[in-house]
């Protein structure tokens, strides 16, 4: 298990008692009584220390090299009925956006999201989650089957934002995102948006646009980075703890904000440390999302998703 920074505590304890159960297994001594003490310690400090993480240490949860990742909730949420498609029909295939045919329970959905890699060498296969727009060129196309075959679609956004390259801009990096945006508002099917690590400007919106637009909890969601927006106003980036509370990116700013519909709960500590529950929820999320989406007219649904958006930003003074 890796440790954050702000962990370091829980680091301590917790090699603390790897050792003191090491020592009752090579000996005669009966440690159990310092275990449990040292089990109940884990406990509360776990609470001490995530109860009131700050903007900054959430986005740290959110980049958790231990965290599940798109493949991760796919695999577990559709018990290996997974088909993947792959293509843009016009450049190539982007590794950094996957896609296709899956199962939750009976329900089929059409899953879309950004995929980061696990070490060095699939990291760079995957791009570090950053799509080209072959990327979202292929997500439209998944979503424009969907719709034909009136399959509900899932996107599963995490992503540090779309690719910046050159080559990526001579492709039209920025027409791919926004015909996304246009077309998904026009999408006559059901969509479900989460996001389940990082989702960063124009790269998450690719592929955001829902009638339910969903958080785990350790997870952020904004139009820049927190270290781009402290090097662009600080020129540097040891502001980012101050650009990270200033953004309110966090689940519960955006809730307040009524830019998402609903924050999915993570086991303490962050979905890395009970993946198995972290899947359950967001099962659980998923399919009463869908329950409550799939009897409304399909006009009626694409009245409500335009209106959900357009009201974002208004205030009353």
């Amino acid at each position: 298990m890796e440790y954050l920074d702000f962990e370091s505590p829980l680091k301590d304890l917790e090699d603390q008692l790897t050792e003191c159960k090491l020592i009752g297994n090579k000996s005669d001594i009966d440690v159990s009584g310092t275990c449990k003490k040292l089990i109940d310690k884990i406990q509360k400090t776990k609470q001490d220390i995530y109860k009131n993480i700050s903007p900054w240490q959430r986005v740290q949860l959110s980049r958790h090299p231990s965290r599940p990742y798109t493949l991760d909730y796919i695999k577990a949420l559709t018990n290996d009925t997974f088909l993947e498609l792959h293509g843009d029909r016009n450049v190539k295939d982007d590794k950094a956006m996957i896609g296709g045919l899956g199962k939750i329970n009976d329900q089929t959905f059409m899953f879309i999201g950004q995929q980061k890699g696990f070490n060095t060498k699939t990291r760079q296969y995957r791009n570090f989650g950053m799509s080209n727009p072959e990327g979202y060129r292929k997500a439209l196309r998944l979503m424009k089957s969907a719709e034909k075959f009136n399959i509900p679609v899932l996107t599963l956004i995490d992503t540090p934002g779309a690719y910046p390259g050159l080559e990526a801009e001579e492709r039209g990096q920025g027409e791919a995102i926004a015909k996304n945006l246009f077309e998904m508002f026009q999408l006559k099917t059901q969509i479900i948006c989460i996001v389940i690590g990082e989702g960063a400007s124009g790269g998450a919106l690719g592929i955001g646009i829902g009638d339910h637009v969903m958080m785990l909890e350790n997870t952020w969601y904004s139009v820049i980075s927190p270290e781009s927006c402290s090097s662009i106003l600080w020129r540097s980036w040891d502001y980012k703890e101050k650009a990270a509370e200033a953004l309110k990116l966090t689940p519960n700013d955006m809730k307040k904000n009524n830019l998402i519909d609903k924050i999915i709960a993570e086991p303490l500590g962050g979905a890395h440390r009970d993946k198995e529950k972290t899947f359950s929820n967001v099962k659980s999320a998923i399919l009463n999302s869908f329950n409550s989406l799939k009897n409304k007219k399909i006009s009626n649904l694409l009245d409500e998703r335009m209106n959900k958006f357009i009201s974002m930003g208004v205030y009353n003074s």
